[in-house]
Protein backbone atom coordinates (compact mmCIF):
# COMPACT_ATOMS: atom_id res chain seq x y z
CA UNK A 1 0.00 0.00 0.00
CA UNK A 2 1.54 3.26 -0.41
CA UNK A 3 1.28 6.64 0.55
CA UNK A 4 -0.85 7.68 -2.00
CA UNK A 5 -3.79 6.06 -0.35
CA UNK A 6 -6.38 7.69 1.71
CA UNK A 7 -8.99 6.92 4.13
CA UNK A 8 -12.87 7.58 2.23
CA UNK A 9 -14.80 6.58 5.19
CA UNK A 10 -15.28 9.96 6.99
CA UNK A 11 -14.44 13.64 7.03
CA UNK A 12 -11.16 14.65 9.08
CA UNK A 13 -12.83 14.50 12.57
CA UNK A 14 -14.11 11.18 12.60
CA UNK A 15 -11.24 9.93 14.66
CA UNK A 16 -12.88 11.94 17.68
CA UNK A 17 -14.35 10.36 20.48
CA UNK A 18 -17.99 9.97 19.79
CA UNK A 19 -19.25 11.31 23.03
CA UNK A 20 -16.99 14.65 21.98
CA UNK A 21 -18.12 14.86 18.76
CA UNK A 22 -21.57 14.42 20.05
CA UNK A 23 -21.29 17.14 21.98
CA UNK A 24 -19.86 19.63 19.56
CA UNK A 25 -21.90 18.89 16.75
CA UNK A 26 -25.00 20.98 17.30
CA UNK A 27 -22.73 23.68 18.77
CA UNK A 28 -25.64 26.50 18.42
CA UNK A 29 -28.17 23.93 19.80
CA UNK A 30 -25.77 22.93 22.55
CA UNK A 31 -24.92 26.38 23.68
CA UNK A 32 -28.28 27.58 23.68
CA UNK A 33 -28.77 25.22 25.85
CA UNK A 34 -26.27 25.42 27.92
CA UNK A 35 -26.88 29.40 28.08
CA UNK A 36 -30.56 28.35 28.99
CA UNK A 37 -30.04 26.26 31.81
CA UNK A 38 -27.43 28.49 33.26
CA UNK A 39 -29.80 31.57 33.28
CA UNK A 40 -32.55 29.26 35.08
CA UNK A 41 -30.38 28.59 37.64
CA UNK A 42 -28.95 32.03 37.75
CA UNK A 43 -32.77 32.80 37.98
CA UNK A 44 -33.14 30.15 40.62
CA UNK A 45 -30.49 31.59 42.98
CA UNK A 46 -31.82 34.82 42.39
CA UNK A 47 -35.50 34.37 44.05
CA UNK A 48 -34.38 33.28 47.62
CA UNK A 49 -33.00 36.70 47.90
CA UNK A 50 -35.58 38.13 46.41
CA UNK A 51 -38.24 36.74 48.16
CA UNK A 52 -36.61 37.80 51.69
CA UNK A 53 -36.07 41.03 51.35
CA UNK A 54 -39.68 41.44 49.73
CA UNK A 55 -40.44 39.42 53.09
CA UNK A 56 -38.40 42.21 55.16
CA UNK A 57 -39.91 45.15 53.46
CA UNK A 58 -43.21 43.53 54.26
CA UNK A 59 -42.67 43.11 57.84
CA UNK A 60 -40.97 46.73 58.44
CA UNK A 61 -43.41 48.57 56.24
CA UNK A 62 -47.05 46.60 55.17
CA UNK A 63 -47.75 49.29 52.79
CA UNK A 64 -45.17 50.41 51.25
CA UNK A 65 -44.81 50.38 47.56
CA UNK A 66 -41.41 49.52 47.46
CA UNK A 67 -42.41 45.93 49.38
CA UNK A 68 -45.11 45.39 46.53
CA UNK A 69 -41.66 46.07 43.69
CA UNK A 70 -40.29 43.14 45.09
CA UNK A 71 -43.41 40.96 45.49
CA UNK A 72 -43.67 42.00 41.72
CA UNK A 73 -40.13 40.98 40.99
CA UNK A 74 -40.64 37.77 42.65
CA UNK A 75 -43.63 36.67 40.86
CA UNK A 76 -41.50 38.10 37.15
CA UNK A 77 -38.80 35.75 38.35
CA UNK A 78 -41.01 32.82 39.00
CA UNK A 79 -43.12 33.67 35.33
CA UNK A 80 -39.36 33.84 33.20
CA UNK A 81 -38.41 30.11 35.66
CA UNK A 82 -41.44 29.07 33.79
CA UNK A 83 -40.37 30.26 30.45
CA UNK A 84 -37.13 29.27 30.55
CA UNK A 85 -37.93 25.54 31.58
CA UNK A 86 -40.34 25.04 28.60
CA UNK A 87 -37.04 26.12 26.41
CA UNK A 88 -34.86 24.33 27.76
CA UNK A 89 -37.20 21.29 27.59
CA UNK A 90 -37.48 22.21 23.76
CA UNK A 91 -33.77 22.46 23.17
CA UNK A 92 -33.24 19.58 24.97
CA UNK A 93 -35.30 17.70 22.90
CA UNK A 94 -34.32 18.79 19.34
CA UNK A 95 -30.47 18.80 20.48
CA UNK A 96 -30.59 15.13 21.29
CA UNK A 97 -32.23 14.60 18.20
CA UNK A 98 -30.16 16.15 16.28
CA UNK A 99 -27.12 14.35 17.86
CA UNK A 100 -28.52 11.00 17.67
CA UNK A 101 -29.05 11.74 13.95
CA UNK A 102 -25.38 12.78 13.76
CA UNK A 103 -24.22 9.38 15.51
CA UNK A 104 -25.95 7.17 13.41
CA UNK A 105 -25.46 8.77 10.36
CA UNK A 106 -21.57 8.77 11.56
CA UNK A 107 -21.69 5.17 12.24
CA UNK A 108 -23.45 3.93 8.87
CA UNK A 109 -20.91 5.91 7.15
CA UNK A 110 -18.02 4.50 8.17
CA UNK A 111 -19.85 0.78 8.79
CA UNK A 112 -19.84 0.92 4.85
CA UNK A 113 -16.72 2.02 4.19
CA UNK A 114 -15.25 -0.68 6.70
CA UNK A 115 -17.25 -3.36 4.92
CA UNK A 116 -17.25 -7.28 6.02
CA UNK A 117 -14.78 -6.49 8.73
CA UNK A 118 -17.09 -5.03 10.96
CA UNK A 119 -19.80 -7.75 10.85
CA UNK A 120 -17.41 -10.65 11.08
CA UNK A 121 -16.35 -8.88 14.15
CA UNK A 122 -19.60 -7.46 16.18
CA UNK A 123 -22.22 -9.47 14.07
CA UNK A 124 -25.03 -7.77 12.23
CA UNK A 125 -27.54 -7.48 15.59
CA UNK A 126 -24.99 -6.54 17.47
CA UNK A 127 -24.46 -3.63 14.85
CA UNK A 128 -27.89 -3.08 14.79
CA UNK A 129 -28.59 -2.50 18.93
CA UNK A 130 -25.70 0.03 18.63
CA UNK A 131 -26.44 2.14 15.78
CA UNK A 132 -30.25 2.29 17.25
CA UNK A 133 -30.02 2.22 21.20
CA UNK A 134 -26.87 3.11 21.73
CA UNK A 135 -26.84 5.93 19.74
CA UNK A 136 -29.93 7.25 21.10
CA UNK A 137 -28.40 6.88 24.34
CA UNK A 138 -24.85 8.86 23.46
CA UNK A 139 -27.31 11.33 21.42
CA UNK A 140 -28.77 12.67 25.03
CA UNK A 141 -25.13 13.45 26.01
CA UNK A 142 -25.58 17.45 24.69
CA UNK A 143 -28.39 17.49 26.74
CA UNK A 144 -27.21 15.78 30.22
CA UNK A 145 -23.85 17.41 30.35
CA UNK A 146 -25.62 21.08 30.25
CA UNK A 147 -28.07 20.09 32.34
CA UNK A 148 -25.39 18.47 35.08
CA UNK A 149 -22.98 21.64 34.36
CA UNK A 150 -25.82 24.02 35.53
CA UNK A 151 -26.63 21.35 38.11
CA UNK A 152 -23.35 21.59 39.45
CA UNK A 153 -23.45 25.77 39.21
CA UNK A 154 -26.87 25.46 41.56
CA UNK A 155 -25.28 24.51 44.28
CA UNK A 156 -22.03 25.99 44.08
CA UNK A 157 -23.95 29.28 43.80
CA UNK A 158 -25.82 28.70 46.65
CA UNK A 159 -23.04 28.10 48.78
CA UNK A 160 -21.37 31.37 47.34
CA UNK A 161 -24.66 33.04 48.29
CA UNK A 162 -24.70 31.63 51.66
CA UNK A 163 -21.60 33.22 51.97
CA UNK A 164 -22.34 36.47 50.83
CA UNK A 165 -25.45 35.96 54.02
CA UNK A 166 -22.68 35.48 56.36
CA UNK A 167 -19.32 33.34 56.41
CA UNK A 168 -20.47 31.30 59.11
CA UNK A 169 -23.24 29.84 56.89
CA UNK A 170 -20.80 29.04 54.00
CA UNK A 171 -18.23 27.18 56.79
CA UNK A 172 -21.43 24.47 58.26
CA UNK A 173 -22.00 23.84 54.85
CA UNK A 174 -18.60 23.32 53.71
CA UNK A 175 -17.80 21.04 56.09
CA UNK A 176 -20.16 18.57 54.85
CA UNK A 177 -19.36 18.62 51.54
CA UNK A 178 -16.34 16.37 50.92
CA UNK A 179 -18.77 13.80 52.37
CA UNK A 180 -21.12 14.79 49.09
CA UNK A 181 -18.31 14.53 47.00
CA UNK A 182 -17.50 11.06 47.88
CA UNK A 183 -20.83 10.30 47.48
CA UNK A 184 -21.12 11.66 43.82
CA UNK A 185 -17.62 10.04 42.85
CA UNK A 186 -18.56 6.45 44.13
CA UNK A 187 -22.13 6.61 42.45
CA UNK A 188 -20.34 7.73 39.07
CA UNK A 189 -17.74 4.72 39.46
CA UNK A 190 -20.08 1.97 40.63
CA UNK A 191 -22.92 3.10 38.02
CA UNK A 192 -20.54 3.26 34.98
CA UNK A 193 -19.57 -0.37 35.37
CA UNK A 194 -22.96 -1.36 35.73
CA UNK A 195 -24.08 0.61 32.89
CA UNK A 196 -21.35 -1.24 30.88
CA UNK A 197 -22.43 -5.01 31.55
CA UNK A 198 -26.51 -4.16 30.91
CA UNK A 199 -25.34 -2.88 27.53
CA UNK A 200 -22.81 -5.71 26.76
CA UNK A 201 -25.97 -8.01 27.61
CA UNK A 202 -28.59 -6.34 25.39
CA UNK A 203 -25.77 -6.32 22.43
CA UNK A 204 -25.73 -10.52 22.75
CA UNK A 205 -29.31 -10.45 22.85
CA UNK A 206 -29.46 -8.22 19.72
CA UNK A 207 -26.64 -10.77 18.57
CA UNK A 208 -28.88 -13.93 18.80
CA UNK A 209 -32.14 -12.94 17.78
CA UNK A 210 -30.68 -11.35 13.86
CA UNK A 211 -28.82 -14.87 14.32
CA UNK A 212 -32.31 -16.75 14.29
CA UNK A 213 -34.20 -14.36 12.18
CA UNK A 214 -31.26 -15.11 9.04
CA UNK A 215 -32.35 -18.62 9.76
CA UNK A 216 -35.55 -18.48 11.02
CA UNK A 217 -37.25 -21.23 7.79
CA UNK A 218 -34.20 -23.59 9.36
CA UNK A 219 -35.57 -23.41 12.87
CA UNK A 220 -39.38 -23.71 12.15
CA UNK A 221 -38.03 -26.75 9.91
CA UNK A 222 -36.70 -28.17 13.11
CA UNK A 223 -39.14 -27.34 15.18
CA UNK A 224 -36.67 -25.53 17.32
CA UNK A 225 -38.11 -22.83 18.15
CA UNK A 226 -38.42 -23.07 22.30
CA UNK A 227 -34.32 -24.22 22.15
CA UNK A 228 -33.90 -21.00 19.82
CA UNK A 229 -35.64 -18.48 21.93
CA UNK A 230 -33.78 -20.24 25.50
CA UNK A 231 -30.43 -19.32 23.31
CA UNK A 232 -31.38 -16.19 22.79
CA UNK A 233 -32.70 -14.83 25.92
CA UNK A 234 -29.62 -17.16 27.79
CA UNK A 235 -28.15 -13.61 28.81
CA UNK A 236 -31.69 -12.61 29.95
CA UNK A 237 -30.32 -13.21 33.91
CA UNK A 238 -27.12 -11.13 33.12
CA UNK A 239 -29.00 -8.55 32.30
CA UNK A 240 -31.55 -8.42 35.06
CA UNK A 241 -28.49 -8.48 37.30
CA UNK A 242 -27.31 -5.63 35.57
CA UNK A 243 -30.39 -3.90 35.68
CA UNK A 244 -30.95 -4.27 39.58
CA UNK A 245 -27.23 -3.26 40.06
CA UNK A 246 -28.22 -0.14 38.56
CA UNK A 247 -31.15 1.04 40.18
CA UNK A 248 -29.51 -0.93 43.28
CA UNK A 249 -26.79 1.36 43.08
CA UNK A 250 -28.54 4.81 42.24
CA UNK A 251 -30.96 3.96 45.17
CA UNK A 252 -27.87 3.47 47.75
CA UNK A 253 -26.94 6.91 45.90
CA UNK A 254 -30.12 8.46 46.73
CA UNK A 255 -30.56 6.88 50.43
CA UNK A 256 -27.49 8.47 51.38
CA UNK A 257 -27.94 11.96 49.89
CA UNK A 258 -31.48 11.75 51.61
CA UNK A 259 -29.76 11.57 54.64
CA UNK A 260 -27.15 13.70 54.29
CA UNK A 261 -28.54 16.53 52.49
CA UNK A 262 -30.89 17.37 55.60
CA UNK A 263 -28.27 17.12 57.86
CA UNK A 264 -26.38 20.03 55.96
CA UNK A 265 -29.58 22.13 55.30
CA UNK A 266 -30.75 21.62 59.37
CA UNK A 267 -27.07 22.66 60.57
CA UNK A 268 -27.19 26.15 58.10
CA UNK A 269 -30.87 26.80 59.45
CA UNK A 270 -29.37 26.34 63.09
CA UNK A 271 -26.72 28.58 62.70
CA UNK A 272 -28.84 31.28 60.67
CA UNK A 273 -31.25 31.05 63.69
CA UNK A 274 -28.58 31.57 66.10
CA UNK A 275 -27.27 34.50 63.69
CA UNK A 276 -30.95 35.84 63.72
CA UNK A 277 -31.15 36.25 67.19
CA UNK A 278 -27.96 37.97 67.24
CA UNK A 279 -29.56 40.47 64.79
CA UNK A 280 -26.69 38.95 61.88
CA UNK A 281 -29.35 38.22 59.74
CA UNK A 282 -32.73 39.31 59.23
CA UNK A 283 -35.87 37.14 58.55
CA UNK A 284 -35.79 37.56 55.27
CA UNK A 285 -32.32 36.30 54.78
CA UNK A 286 -32.91 33.65 57.31
CA UNK A 287 -35.91 32.42 54.64
CA UNK A 288 -33.33 32.67 51.73
CA UNK A 289 -31.05 30.98 53.69
CA UNK A 290 -32.82 27.92 54.41
CA UNK A 291 -33.47 28.00 50.61
CA UNK A 292 -29.99 28.07 49.52
CA UNK A 293 -28.89 25.72 51.76
CA UNK A 294 -31.62 22.59 50.21
CA UNK A 295 -30.38 23.85 46.86
CA UNK A 296 -26.58 23.64 47.81
CA UNK A 297 -27.63 19.97 49.25
CA UNK A 298 -29.36 18.93 45.79
CA UNK A 299 -27.50 16.07 45.15
CA UNK A 300 -30.12 14.10 44.38
CA UNK A 301 -30.75 15.99 41.39
CA UNK A 302 -27.05 15.61 40.65
CA UNK A 303 -27.48 11.97 41.25
CA UNK A 304 -29.88 11.81 38.37
CA UNK A 305 -28.08 14.28 35.77
CA UNK A 306 -24.79 12.05 35.83
CA UNK A 307 -26.59 8.34 35.78
CA UNK A 308 -28.04 10.22 32.33
CA UNK A 309 -24.44 10.93 31.66
CA UNK A 310 -22.81 7.93 32.81
CA UNK A 311 -25.06 6.23 30.52
CA UNK A 312 -24.45 7.95 27.57
CA UNK A 313 -20.70 7.88 28.26
CA UNK A 314 -20.64 4.01 28.20
CA UNK A 315 -22.76 3.90 24.83
CA UNK A 316 -20.50 6.46 23.06
CA UNK A 317 -17.89 4.12 24.29
CA UNK A 318 -19.55 0.76 22.40
CA UNK A 319 -19.74 3.30 19.47
CA UNK A 320 -16.19 4.01 19.85
CA UNK A 321 -15.10 0.40 19.20
CA UNK A 322 -17.19 0.31 15.76
CA UNK A 323 -15.46 3.51 14.86
CA UNK A 324 -12.69 2.59 15.69
CA UNK A 325 -12.78 -0.34 13.22
CA UNK A 326 -10.40 1.07 10.01
CA UNK A 327 -12.05 1.94 7.27
CA UNK A 328 -10.76 0.40 3.44
CA UNK A 329 -8.09 2.65 1.80
CA UNK A 330 -8.58 3.88 -1.55
CA UNK A 331 -6.07 4.98 -3.37
CA UNK A 332 -6.07 7.93 -6.56
CA UNK A 333 -4.28 6.05 -9.39
CA UNK A 334 -6.41 5.33 -12.83
CA UNK A 335 -6.14 2.17 -14.84
CA UNK A 336 -4.35 2.08 -17.60
CA UNK A 337 -5.74 0.70 -20.79
CA UNK A 338 -6.57 -2.95 -20.45
CA UNK A 339 -9.28 -5.61 -20.69
CA UNK A 340 -9.07 -6.61 -17.09
CA UNK A 341 -5.75 -9.08 -16.21
CA UNK A 342 -6.09 -9.67 -12.58
CA UNK A 343 -3.42 -11.01 -11.27
CA UNK A 344 -3.00 -12.57 -6.81
CA UNK A 345 0.99 -12.72 -5.73
CA UNK A 346 1.64 -14.60 -2.40
CA UNK A 347 -2.35 -13.87 -0.91
CA UNK A 348 -2.63 -15.23 2.28
CA UNK A 349 -6.20 -14.19 4.05
CA UNK A 350 -6.87 -15.20 8.33
CA UNK A 351 -10.27 -15.04 8.86
CA UNK A 352 -10.66 -15.91 12.94
CA UNK A 353 -7.34 -16.86 13.24
CA UNK A 354 -7.76 -19.44 10.76
CA UNK A 355 -5.51 -19.16 7.17
CA UNK A 356 -8.32 -19.78 4.77
CA UNK A 357 -5.85 -18.38 1.62
CA UNK A 358 -2.13 -19.56 2.69
CA UNK A 359 0.48 -18.09 -0.29
CA UNK A 360 -1.96 -18.47 -3.34
CA UNK A 361 -1.00 -17.16 -6.93
CA UNK A 362 -2.85 -16.77 -9.60
CA UNK A 363 -3.25 -14.94 -13.05
CA UNK A 364 -6.45 -14.55 -14.99
CA UNK A 365 -5.60 -13.74 -18.70
CA UNK A 366 -7.15 -10.06 -19.36
CA UNK A 367 -10.34 -11.54 -21.65
CA UNK A 368 -10.82 -15.22 -20.16
CA UNK A 369 -13.13 -16.60 -17.86
CA UNK A 370 -11.80 -18.43 -14.90
CA UNK A 371 -14.00 -20.93 -12.98
CA UNK A 372 -13.27 -21.25 -9.42
CA UNK A 373 -13.90 -24.86 -7.76
CA UNK A 374 -13.68 -26.81 -4.66
CA UNK A 375 -14.98 -28.13 -1.63
CA UNK A 376 -16.83 -26.23 0.54
CA UNK A 377 -14.33 -23.97 2.72
CA UNK A 378 -11.88 -24.22 0.26
CA UNK A 379 -11.66 -20.21 0.10
CA UNK A 380 -13.20 -20.09 -3.12
CA UNK A 381 -15.90 -17.48 -1.84
CA UNK A 382 -13.03 -15.21 0.14
CA UNK A 383 -10.61 -15.24 -3.26
CA UNK A 384 -13.67 -13.82 -5.18
CA UNK A 385 -13.92 -11.30 -2.40
CA UNK A 386 -10.05 -10.37 -2.22
CA UNK A 387 -10.77 -10.31 -6.24
CA UNK A 388 -13.67 -7.66 -6.44
CA UNK A 389 -11.93 -5.87 -3.32
CA UNK A 390 -14.35 -6.51 -1.24
CA UNK A 391 -11.82 -7.61 1.65
CA UNK A 392 -8.13 -7.14 1.59
CA UNK A 393 -5.47 -9.71 2.31
CA UNK A 394 -3.47 -10.09 5.12
CA UNK A 395 -0.43 -10.52 3.00
CA UNK A 396 0.33 -10.11 -0.70
CA UNK A 397 -1.25 -7.83 -3.33
CA UNK A 398 -4.26 -8.46 -5.81
CA UNK A 399 -3.31 -6.32 -9.50
CA UNK A 400 -6.01 -5.37 -12.20
CA UNK A 401 -3.90 -4.35 -15.32
CA UNK A 402 -1.23 -4.11 -13.25
CA UNK A 403 -2.40 -1.61 -10.82
CA UNK A 404 -2.58 -2.62 -6.66
CA UNK A 405 -6.52 -2.38 -5.97
CA UNK A 406 -5.43 -0.50 -2.76
CA UNK A 407 -4.15 2.24 -4.90
CA UNK A 408 -6.96 2.50 -6.90
CA UNK A 409 -9.40 5.37 -6.37
CA UNK A 410 -12.71 4.26 -5.23
CA UNK A 411 -15.13 5.31 -7.83
CA UNK A 412 -12.91 4.00 -10.53
CA UNK A 413 -12.22 0.36 -8.70
CA UNK A 414 -16.00 0.09 -8.60
CA UNK A 415 -16.75 1.02 -12.33
CA UNK A 416 -14.05 -1.63 -13.43
CA UNK A 417 -15.25 -4.35 -11.49
CA UNK A 418 -18.92 -5.70 -11.05
CA UNK A 419 -19.89 -8.45 -8.15
CA UNK A 420 -23.06 -10.74 -8.17
CA UNK A 421 -23.97 -12.75 -5.30
CA UNK A 422 -25.70 -15.79 -3.59
CA UNK A 423 -28.45 -13.54 -2.36
CA UNK A 424 -27.91 -9.93 -3.87
CA UNK A 425 -29.41 -7.35 -2.24
CA UNK A 426 -32.40 -5.55 -4.01
CA UNK A 427 -31.01 -1.89 -3.31
CA UNK A 428 -33.35 1.05 -5.01
CA UNK A 429 -36.98 1.86 -4.76
CA UNK A 430 -38.30 0.07 -7.87
CA UNK A 431 -37.04 -2.89 -9.57
CA UNK A 432 -35.11 -0.66 -12.30
CA UNK A 433 -33.24 1.16 -9.67
CA UNK A 434 -32.33 -2.02 -8.31
CA UNK A 435 -30.78 -2.83 -11.83
CA UNK A 436 -28.97 0.14 -12.55
CA UNK A 437 -27.88 0.69 -9.16
CA UNK A 438 -23.94 2.04 -8.72
CA UNK A 439 -21.38 4.45 -9.02
CA UNK A 440 -23.27 6.06 -12.00
CA UNK A 441 -26.91 4.78 -12.46
CA UNK A 442 -27.10 2.84 -15.28
CA UNK A 443 -29.06 4.64 -18.55
CA UNK A 444 -32.58 2.47 -18.99
CA UNK A 445 -31.76 1.13 -22.21
CA UNK A 446 -28.69 -0.97 -20.11
CA UNK A 447 -30.78 -1.94 -17.53
CA UNK A 448 -33.14 -3.66 -20.16
CA UNK A 449 -30.23 -5.05 -21.83
CA UNK A 450 -28.76 -6.47 -19.17
CA UNK A 451 -32.17 -7.79 -17.82
CA UNK A 452 -32.69 -9.37 -21.07
CA UNK A 453 -28.98 -10.97 -21.06
CA UNK A 454 -29.96 -12.24 -16.91
CA UNK A 455 -33.26 -13.84 -18.47
CA UNK A 456 -35.06 -11.57 -16.14
CA UNK A 457 -36.68 -9.19 -18.76
CA UNK A 458 -39.78 -11.51 -19.18
CA UNK A 459 -40.70 -11.84 -15.18
CA UNK A 460 -40.01 -8.28 -14.82
CA UNK A 461 -42.46 -6.95 -17.43
CA UNK A 462 -44.99 -9.33 -15.57
CA UNK A 463 -44.90 -7.24 -12.49
CA UNK A 464 -47.68 -5.06 -11.50
CA UNK A 465 -45.57 -2.00 -12.93
CA UNK A 466 -42.90 -3.70 -14.66
CA UNK A 467 -39.59 -1.96 -14.09
CA UNK A 468 -41.29 0.71 -12.16
CA UNK A 469 -42.71 -1.81 -9.48
CA UNK A 470 -41.48 -1.04 -6.22
CA UNK A 471 -38.73 -4.18 -4.79
CA UNK A 472 -40.80 -4.47 -1.70
CA UNK A 473 -44.14 -5.24 -3.31
CA UNK A 474 -42.29 -7.65 -6.09
CA UNK A 475 -42.81 -11.14 -4.86
CA UNK A 476 -39.26 -12.72 -6.45
CA UNK A 477 -38.47 -16.28 -5.92
CA UNK A 478 -34.97 -17.41 -4.81
CA UNK A 479 -33.54 -17.40 -8.80
CA UNK A 480 -35.61 -14.26 -9.54
CA UNK A 481 -33.69 -12.31 -6.86
CA UNK A 482 -30.08 -13.44 -8.31
CA UNK A 483 -31.29 -12.99 -12.28
CA UNK A 484 -31.76 -9.37 -10.83
CA UNK A 485 -28.66 -9.56 -9.25
CA UNK A 486 -26.87 -10.71 -12.45
CA UNK A 487 -28.84 -8.25 -14.92
CA UNK A 488 -26.90 -5.65 -12.38
CA UNK A 489 -24.14 -6.62 -13.35
CA UNK A 490 -24.37 -7.38 -17.05
CA UNK A 491 -26.35 -3.29 -17.32
CA UNK A 492 -22.93 -2.23 -17.32
CA UNK A 493 -19.44 -2.97 -19.33
CA UNK A 494 -16.89 -3.83 -16.60
CA UNK A 495 -12.92 -4.91 -16.90
CA UNK A 496 -13.44 -7.88 -14.46
CA UNK A 497 -16.99 -9.59 -13.42
CA UNK A 498 -16.88 -12.18 -9.91
CA UNK A 499 -19.35 -14.01 -9.51
CA UNK A 500 -19.65 -15.73 -6.36
CA UNK A 501 -22.34 -18.49 -6.13
CA UNK A 502 -24.58 -15.69 -8.14
CA UNK A 503 -26.23 -18.84 -10.25
CA UNK A 504 -26.60 -21.19 -7.09
CA UNK A 505 -30.33 -21.15 -7.58
CA UNK A 506 -31.02 -21.20 -11.15
CA UNK A 507 -32.20 -24.05 -13.20
CA UNK A 508 -30.04 -25.98 -15.67
CA UNK A 509 -31.38 -24.31 -18.90
CA UNK A 510 -31.49 -20.64 -17.44
CA UNK A 511 -27.80 -21.03 -15.97
CA UNK A 512 -26.71 -22.42 -19.41
CA UNK A 513 -27.93 -19.57 -20.82
CA UNK A 514 -27.11 -16.90 -18.82
CA UNK A 515 -23.27 -18.05 -18.89
CA UNK A 516 -23.67 -17.86 -22.79
CA UNK A 517 -24.63 -14.24 -22.13
CA UNK A 518 -21.35 -13.84 -19.49
CA UNK A 519 -19.26 -15.45 -22.11
CA UNK A 520 -20.34 -12.93 -24.83
CA UNK A 521 -20.94 -9.88 -23.04
CA UNK A 522 -18.50 -7.63 -22.97
CA UNK A 523 -16.01 -9.80 -25.03
CA UNK A 524 -13.04 -7.52 -23.58
CA UNK A 525 -13.53 -8.00 -19.77
CA UNK A 526 -12.77 -10.73 -17.97
CA UNK A 527 -14.84 -13.00 -15.54
CA UNK A 528 -14.03 -14.96 -12.43
CA UNK A 529 -16.93 -17.62 -11.59
CA UNK A 530 -17.29 -19.58 -8.46
CA UNK A 531 -18.74 -22.48 -10.01
CA UNK A 532 -20.50 -25.65 -8.46
CA UNK A 533 -21.61 -27.36 -11.35
CA UNK A 534 -19.48 -28.95 -13.92
CA UNK A 535 -21.57 -27.32 -17.15
CA UNK A 536 -20.36 -24.08 -15.58
CA UNK A 537 -16.81 -24.74 -15.34
CA UNK A 538 -16.77 -27.15 -18.18
CA UNK A 539 -17.46 -23.76 -20.49
CA UNK A 540 -14.85 -21.37 -18.55
CA UNK A 541 -11.18 -20.93 -20.05
CA UNK A 542 -9.52 -22.10 -17.34
CA UNK A 543 -10.56 -23.72 -13.81
CA UNK A 544 -8.25 -22.88 -10.70
CA UNK A 545 -9.10 -26.10 -8.18
CA UNK A 546 -8.80 -24.39 -4.43
CA UNK A 547 -7.91 -26.95 -1.84
CA UNK A 548 -7.00 -26.31 1.42
CA UNK A 549 -6.50 -22.35 0.92
CA UNK A 550 -4.55 -23.37 -2.36
CA UNK A 551 -4.07 -23.41 -5.59
CA UNK A 552 -3.60 -27.09 -6.53
CA UNK A 553 -3.84 -26.71 -9.88
CA UNK A 554 -5.01 -24.69 -12.94
CA UNK A 555 -5.74 -25.46 -16.51
CA UNK A 556 -8.92 -26.94 -18.69
CA UNK A 557 -11.90 -28.64 -17.27
CA UNK A 558 -11.22 -31.54 -19.50
CA UNK A 559 -7.43 -31.39 -18.36
CA UNK A 560 -8.22 -31.80 -14.50
CA UNK A 561 -11.26 -33.70 -15.07
CA UNK A 562 -8.51 -36.52 -15.17
CA UNK A 563 -7.91 -36.21 -11.70
CA UNK A 564 -10.36 -38.42 -9.53
CA UNK A 565 -9.82 -35.61 -6.76
CA UNK A 566 -11.13 -32.99 -9.03
CA UNK A 567 -14.44 -34.88 -10.47
CA UNK A 568 -14.88 -35.78 -6.71
CA UNK A 569 -15.38 -31.93 -5.80
CA UNK A 570 -18.59 -31.99 -7.92
CA UNK A 571 -19.63 -35.46 -6.52
CA UNK A 572 -19.13 -33.66 -3.49
CA UNK A 573 -21.39 -30.58 -4.74
CA UNK A 574 -24.02 -32.62 -6.28
CA UNK A 575 -22.89 -31.06 -9.29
Amino acid sequence: MTTATRDRSAPAGDTASPLRATVRSPRGRCAALFLTATASTGLGLALPLALGRALDLLLAHPGNSGALRWVLWCAALVLLLAVLDAVETVLSATTTARATASLRHRLTGHLLAVGLRAGERFGSGELVARLVGNAAQAGTAPASLAALLAGIAGPVGAVVALGLLDWWLAAVFLAGAPLLALLLRSFTQDSARCVADYQEAQGRIARGLAEAIGGARTIAACATADREAARILRPLPELTRAGHRMWHVQGRAAARAVALAPLLQLGVVAVAGVLLVHGRLTVGEMLAASRYAVLAAGVGVLVGQLSGLVRARASARRLGEVLAEPATPYGNRRLPPGRGRLELRHVTARRGGRTLLDGVDLVVPEGGTLAMVGRSGAGKSLLAALAARLADPDEGTVLLDGVPLPELDHDELRRAIGCAFERPALLGDTVADTIGFGVRPAPPDRIRAGAAAARADAFVRRLPDGYATPCRAAPLSGGERQRLGLARVLARDSRLLVLDDALSSLDTVTEHQIVDALLHHSPGGTRVVVAHRVSTAARADTVAWLDGGRVRAVGTHARLWREKGYREVFADAGG
